[in-house]
C-alpha cells in the first residue's frame, strides 16, 4: 500500500477530531476552519516530465523492466517531498513545483549503480526514496530535474547469523516487514520510531533514526555493523567487524548522510532475542524538572529501562502522550507523566522494574500503574494521524526536536519554548507549545516539541519565522540542530554553523570523491557552495 499522498499513513486509520477538541482550538487558539479543503489528486496540474528522450531511454535500460520507470502524474505526486507540515500544506494546495521528473524502481544493487552512472552522465539528480517520511526537506533537492529512486523492490532479508546475532537487510524493507521476518527466527531489531509503520531500513540508516525503545536497544546507528552503498563512482562497502582500529570508522560517514553521498543498498545490523515480556507503566511527577532528574538518575546510574519518556506539564494536560485519548475528559492531567517500559526475560524485567521503582520513588515519582503505559503502547503511532486531523480542522501543527547535555537541557527547553511562543504570538497566532524527553543517555537527552496554533493567512510563510527562531534558539543554547529527524534542506544552514567551516569542507571533499557530478540529492545535508 502507498501512503496517503496528502497526509500520513493509511487513509482508513484517519479520524476527525472530537468536538471537544475543535471547540478548545476555537476558544483558546482562535482556530477556524479553512475555506477550502485539500485539492483532489486528479485535479493537480502536473507538468510534463522534463527528462529528455535520451535520458529516459538510458535510465529505462538500467532496469530489468522498462515499466519500472514511471512518469505518470499520480506516481510522481506521491513521490513529491516528504511529510512535514509545510510539505503537506503545499501538496494539499496542489503545489508541485518540485515534483520528480520520473520515479524509478530498481531491484538490485547493480541496477542502482547503473542508474547513478546515467544520472551523472545526463546531469539528472537522484533522490533515494524509502517510506517518504522525511520531515526536514530531505526529498526536495536543489535542482529542477531529478528522479526519485523508490527502493521498495529491494525488500529482502539477505541473511541472518544466529551465532553473531546479525542480520543483513535490503534498504526498501519497511520496518514492520523487517520485524516480522526477524520475529519468525526469534529475534527483534528493537527499533520502533513513530514512523515505524511506514519507514524503511535504508531510511533509518540514512537519517540516524532513533526509536522509542532507544534507552534499551540504542539508536539505529548504534545497531549498524556494515553497509553497502552505490555511488556514481562505484560500490562502497563499510564495516567488516563489530569494531575496528583500522582507521576512522567510515560507517559513520554513511550513517546520517541522507542520500547525499550514495544510495544505501544493504545494511547489516545487530539483532536481539525476542523479549519474553513487555511491560509499560506510567509515573507522575510534580514538575518537568523533577521528572527529568529522575530520568537522568536512571540513565546515569541505572537500572536503565527499555523505554523512558517524560511529557512536560502542557503535553500531559493536553494528553498528547496518548493521541487515541485526546479530548477524554476523564484523563488525569496533573503534573508530568512519564512512560517507563521494561522488556526482556521474565527475571530481567522484574529485576529492572524493582530497581527502577526504588529510583523513581526516591525522586518523588508516583506510580500510576500499567494503564497509562498500555495506552501509550496502543497509540504510540497515532500522532501523525492526529496532525492530519488538526490540519483538516484549520489548525497548524508541527514538531521539531533537538538534544543537549543534561546541564544545558533546562535552558534549551526554556529558550525554544520562548522563541516559538513569542514569534507566533507576535504574529497574531498564540500557540500551544508542548514538549517531551523521548531519548536519554548517560550524558544528556533529547527534547521533542509539538506546536499547535491557528494557521494564519499563508500557513507555510507564517511558520517560517517561528521555525527560524527555534533553530536559532537551539544553537544559542548549546543544542544540536537535529537529534533524529535529520538535516535535509530545512536544517542545512544551521548544520553548517554547527559543523563549522572545516567540518563542512571535509563533507564536501567526501562528496566530491563519491559524487563528482553532484547528482546525489544536491543541496541536502551538504551545501552546494563552500560556507
Amino acid at each position: 500500500m502507498d501512503m496517503l499522498w496528502s497526509g500520513w499513513g493509511d487513509p482508513a486509520k484517519a479520524a476527525p477530531l472530537p468536538g471537544t477538541v475543535t471547540g478548545l482550538l476555537r476558544d483558546l487558539l482562535g482556530v477556524t476552519p479553512r475555506e477550502h479543503g485539500p485539492a483532489a489528486l486528479e485535479d493537480i496540474a502536473v507538468p510534463a516530465s522534463p527528462l529528455t528522450d535520451e535520458a529516459r531511454r538510458a535510465l529505462a535500460a538500467c532496469l530489468d523492466d522498462p515499466a519500472h520507470l514511471r512518469t505518470d502524474a499520480a506516481t510522481r505526486v506521491r513521490h513529491t517531498r516528504g511529510k512535514s507540515t509545510p510539505d503537506l500544506l503545499r501538496i494539499r494546495a496542489g503545489e508541485v513545483d518540485d515534483i520528480p521528473a520520473a520515479v524509478l524502481l530498481p531491484g538490485t544493487h547493480d541496477e542502482v549503480l547503473a542508474v547513478l552512472r546515467v544520472c551523472a552522465e545526463h546531469q539528472v539528480a537522484a533522490v533515494p526514496f524509502g517510506g517518504g517520511t522525511s520531515v526536514v526537506g530531505g526529498l526536495a533537492p536543489e535542482r529542477t530535474t531529478f528522479v526519485a529512486l523508490d527502493l521498495r523492490r529491494m525488500d529482502a532479508l539477505f541473511g541472518l547469523d544466529e551465532v553473531s546475532r546479525t542480520a543483513t537487510l535490503q534498504p526498501g524493507l519497511r520496518a514492520p516487514h523487517a520485524e516480522a521476518l526477524l520475529n519468525e527466527r526469534g529475534f527483534t531489531l528493537g527499533h520502533f520510531p513513530q514512523s515505524y509503520e511506514w519507514a524503511t531500513i535504508g531510511g533509518f540508516a540514512a537519517a540516524r533514526s532513533s526509536g522509542q525503545a532507544s534507552a534499551g536497544y540504542g539508536r539505529f546507528d548504534e545497531m549498524v555493523l556494515g553497509l553497502t552503498v552505490a555511488t556514481p563512482e562505484g560500490t562502497w562497502d563499510a564495516g567488516r567487524a563489530p569494531r575496528s582500529a583500522a582507521g576512522p570508522d567510515l560507517r559513520q560517514l554513511v550513517l546520517g548522510s541522507e542520500g547525499a553521498l550514495g544510495v544505501i543498498t544493504s545494511v547489516t545490523v545487530r539483532i536481539r532475542p525476542l523479549p519474553q515480556r513487555r511491560l509499560y507503566e506510567g509515573w507522575r511527577f510534580a514538575s518537568f524538572e523533577a521528572g527529568a532528574a529522575a530520568l537522568r538518575a536512571l540513565a546515569q546510574d541505572g537500572p536503565r529501562p527499555t523505554v523512558l519518556r517524560l511529557s512536560d506539564e502542557t503535553e500531559t494536560f493536553v494528553g498528547l502522550a496518548h493521541p487515541d485519548r485526546i479530548g477524554d475528559a476523564a484523563t488525569d492531567s496533573a503534573g508530568c507523566m512519564a512512560i517507563v517500559g521494561y522488556e526482556g526475560t521474565e527475571a530481567d524485567t522484574e529485576r529492572c522494574r524493582a530497581g527502577a521503582h526504588r529510583v523513581l520513588l526516591a525522586a518523588g515519582g508516583e506510580c500510576a500503574g500499567t494503564e497509562p503505559g498500555d495506552r501509550w503502547a496502543h497509540g504510540r503511532y497515532d500522532a501523525p494521524y492526529l496532525r492530519d486531523a488538526l490540519l483538516d480542522a484549520g489548525a497548524f501543527a508541527e514538531t521539531l526536536e533537538t538534544a543537549a547535555f543534561w546541564s544545558a537541557l533546562p535552558e534549551l527547553y526554556r529558550s525554544v519554548r520562548q522563541a516559538l511562543t513569542t514569534t507566533l504570538t507576535d504574529a497574531g497566532t498564540p500557540p500551544l507549545v508542548m514538549c517531551h524527553i523521548s531519548h536519554v543517555y548517560e550524558n544528556g537527552a533529547s527534547l521533542y516539541f509539538t506546536v499547535v496554533s491557528a494557521q494564519g493567512e499563508d500557513p507555510v510563510a507564517h511558520w517560517a519565522p517561528a521555525k527560524h527562531a527555534a533553530n536559532e534558539a537551539i544553537l544559542a543554547a548549546g543544542g544540536t540542530i537535529s537529534h533524529h529527524h535529520g538535516v535535509g534542506t530545512d536544517h542545512r544552514d544551521w548544520y553548517v554553523r554547527e559543523a563549522g567551516p572545516l567540518g563542512i569542507r571535509v563533507l564536501q571533499a567526501a562528496k566530491a570523491a563519491l559524487d563528482p557530478a553532484a547528482v546525489l540529492n544536491p543541496g541536502v545535508l551538504v551545501p552546494v557552495h563552500h560556507p
